[in-house]
């Protein structure tokens, strides 16, 4: 679904007319300081000078008239359904709108991104896919708020921390498989009560339940290649990608 790369935005090649979507690494940078790096996160110890000015590189990539609706993540199952744009971040971890030139982006360093739209262009959202609100159901509140039959969404999943890579407690795998034996399919049993847990499994398998199978992903993982991407679990402190969705 990617159409071309340049340096840190790639545009993605969205199925739906009117749609336009785009997803960052970490190349091509404007910040000077130890991130080094096409940083959109405000909140991680940056220079908001360089900050701002990375958002506003993202911003002219969808266009003059074009306003981008940043969020205040909190790792909840919040959505906000959004009317019209907002100086300040939206405390929320998912967002719907059907307003024109408002571009929906989602911060990540290893949680999963995903973007969505319906197949008339109508309306498009977007998700923190962390494996907090991916247990407390976002996604299927998200579509919810779309107001649309599940079969008329495409979805798009972005680079998160792979399967070889995120290890969690027994905590993590019962948080899902208490709610069906469907998600067994998702952890891998390592030692210790650890598990390798598979986000874009969790996400598609929540999808397809729904009626959902309009999916496509960049399949990279973010703990495996830190010259591309930002990762959080591998880093510590580090900056934020951004994945966006607008209707032109």
């Amino acid at each position: 679904m990617t159409l071309f790369d340049h340096q840190a935005i790639t545009c993605l090649d969205w199925p739906i007319a009117g749609v336009k979507a785009l997803t960052t690494n970490r190349l091509g940078a404007l910040s000077q300081t130890k991130f080094g790096s096409f940083n959109l996160g405000l909140h991680v110890g940056d220079e908001a000078e360089q900050v701002l000015a990375n958002r506003q590189s993202l911003n002219n990539y969808f266009g003059e008239q074009a306003r981008i609706q940043w969020l205040d993540q909190v790792h909840g199952s919040d959505v906000h359904r959004l009317e019209k744009w907002q100086s300040e971040p939206i405390v929320a971890d998912a967002i719907v709108t059907s307003k024109a030139n408002i571009g929906l982006a989602i911060m990540t360093a290893d949680c999963l991104p995903i973007l969505l739209s319906s197949d008339d262009g109508k309306i498009i959202a977007a998700i923190h896919g962390g494996w907090r609100p991916l247990a407390s159901n976002i996604i299927e509140k998200t579509i919810t708020q779309m107001s649309v039959k599940p079969e008329s969404v495409h979805v798009w999943l972005g680079p998160c921390i792979g399967p070889t890579a995120f290890e969690v407690g027994s905590e993590v795998k019962y948080a899902f498989t208490a709610q069906d034996e469907m998600y067994l399919q998702a952890f891998k049993p390592l030692h210790d009560n650890k598990y390798l847990a598979d986000l874009a499994k969790i996400a598609i398998l929540k999808l397809n339940h729904l009626g959902v199978t309009n999916i496509s992903q960049l399949a990279h993982c973010t703990y495996s290649d830190t010259q591309r991407y930002y990762s959080y679990r591998k880093e510590g402190q580090t900056g934020r990608m951004a994945s966006a969705i607008m209707i032109e």
